[in-house]
């Protein structure tokens, strides 16, 4: 009984063993049979269903076009949902089928090349740049600028179009004469929005609460920036109402343009600014008519913090004893711009000691201003050049005696050093008399609107009823 029971399972496992070794094969072979009946047997609608046209057919109609629009270079869309397919060549489109497809220009890309990429006719290309007064406006490209191009199957351009400016549009189009190129003028709109908002922990922040661009608050921050200091001035509890130009085209929002009015609060105190322009100069004014503009910036570079303020003695960091820091002292990354803090002209260029790179400028009223630890000068500075105020003279960099790259900024009046943050700065030249007298009239309405937008009742965020649309053509 043992040794048949023996028998029997060493019968069993050799049986095993043998399946096991034969199982890979066998399964192999059933999926190749599968395949084989699947190709076989496919149904007669895929065997007859011809492949789907890259472009749909035409509407009936002599002229009539198909449109066909793609955000990718070089590619166009099935608007039958068949998604990107690719270039298309002639071979591939149904007779007699014209469409239009829309290319993204890509960096370094140039019509010869996107023309070659998309198998349209070069030949006609040259053609289009022989027409008068166009080239220029046809062959100056930048990466994301839209080029539309309808054509045949076989290449030919019907129509091309390309937007030159923002409010024209160049288009090209193919009659039995050959090619006519025309200027089409898309004027926009200018929209006046008002919008009020409190600081709670930054600009940004309660700019954006009361859905107001970043651009916005960096121009508004601009218009008040000879009299407030946003990095080190700003305090909860601060609150802004801004009067500002949205740019329409269509019906179709653009962009945010130019503050026209603003009120600043800033720690209990109140700053206003109006824009105005006279003779063809724009500022920004005060509502009886001073300039906010002053003949001299408060810190002639965007920093990221004050590393060390005016002071008669302090411990010097690397020289380790109490002498006098007669700057101010603005860290920045290196290679952060410098500006010239007024109009002058360069008295000195060079290494001076401690200060490493540096260059002072010699302005009106004996007045002169310095600038240390520079990385190096801008190319277009030079001893006894002029400047004007916000010209860049040189960039942040550590030589001299730093510990990490800064610009030290001093501030000279007949020779006596005096504190950049404190000192009272001259103002710019006020408006003429005759000027003045535009100035109210023209400012009147954007006083008055700002005016009700700074009261407590007022929303936090609204459009301005009181000031009308007016339309641009450039």
């Amino acid at each position: 009984m043992t040794q048949k029971s023996l028998g029997t399972l060493g019968l069993a496992r050799r049986f095993n063993a043998l399946t096991a070794r034969v199982a890979p094969f066998a399964a192999a072979l059933s999926a190749a049979l599968i395949l084989w009946h699947a190709a076989r047997d496919r149904p007669a609608a895929l065997v007859d269903a011809p492949a789907p046209l890259l472009y749909p057919t035409a509407p009936a109609g002599p002229g009539a076009m198909s449109p066909v629009t793609t955000p990718l270079p070089g590619r166009t869309r099935d608007p039958a949902g068949a998604g990107d397919r690719g270039t298309a060549p002639a071979a591939s489109q149904q007779a007699g089928v014209a469409s239009t497809i829309e290319v993204i220009v890509a960096r370094n890309d140039t019509l010869d090349a996107i023309f070659r990429r998309m198998a349209l006719d070069t030949s006609d290309l040259a053609a289009i740049r022989n027409l008068p007064g166009i080239r220029q406006s046809l062959d100056f490209l930048k990466p994301g600028d839209a080029i539309e191009v309808t054509h045949t199957n076989g290449g030919e351009i019907r129509q091309l179009s390309r937007k030159v400016s923002e409010t024209q549009t160049l288009q090209v189009i193919r009659d039995d004469s050959g090619f006519a190129a025309k200027m089409i003028e898309e004027p926009v709109q200018t929209r006046v929005r008002t919008a009020t908002a409190t600081i709670d922990t930054s600009l940004f922040q309660a700019a954006g609460a009361a859905d107001v661009s970043d651009i916005v608050a960096l121009k508004l921050a601009a218009v008040f920036a000879y009299d407030i200091d946003f990095v080190l001035d700003i305090r909860a509890g601060d609150h802004f109402s801004v009067e500002y130009e949205q740019v329409y085209q269509h019906g179709k929002y653009l962009r945010d343009g130019d503050v026209l009015a603003a009120e600043f609060v800033n720690d209990g105190r109140t700053y206003r600014a109006v824009r105005f322009t006279d003779a063809g100069v724009t500022g920004y004014y005060t509502p009886d008519g001073k300039p906010l503009r002053k003949a001299f910036l408060r810190a002639p570079v965007d920093f990221t913090r004050v590393s060390s303020v005016f002071a008669t003695s302090r411990l010097h960091p690397i020289l380790n004893r109490i002498r006098g820091h007669m700057g101010t002292d603005y860290a920045a990354p290196t290679g952060t711009p410098v500006h010239a803090a007024g109009e002058g002209h360069v008295s000195f260029k060079g290494t001076r000691g401690g200060y490493g790179n540096a260059i002072v400028l010699l302005h009106g009223g004996n007045i002169s201003t310095l600038y240390g630890h520079m990385s190096r000068f801008a190319k277009n500075v030079r001893l006894g050049s002029h400047v004007n105020q916000g010209d860049v003279i040189g960039y942040v960099g550590m030589t001299g005696l730093a510990t990490g790259p800064h610009l030290h900024y001093e501030y000279l009046m007949n020779g006596v050093h005096m504190n950049p943050q404190t000192v009272p700065l001259p103002g710019a030249q006020p408006l003429r008399a005759d000027a003045l007298a535009r100035f109210t009239t023209a400012t009147a309405p954007l006083l008055s609107a700002l005016a009700a937008a700074s009261q407590p009742s007022v929303a936090r965020s609204q459009l301005s009823s009181g000031l009308p649309s007016k339309t641009l053509a450039n």
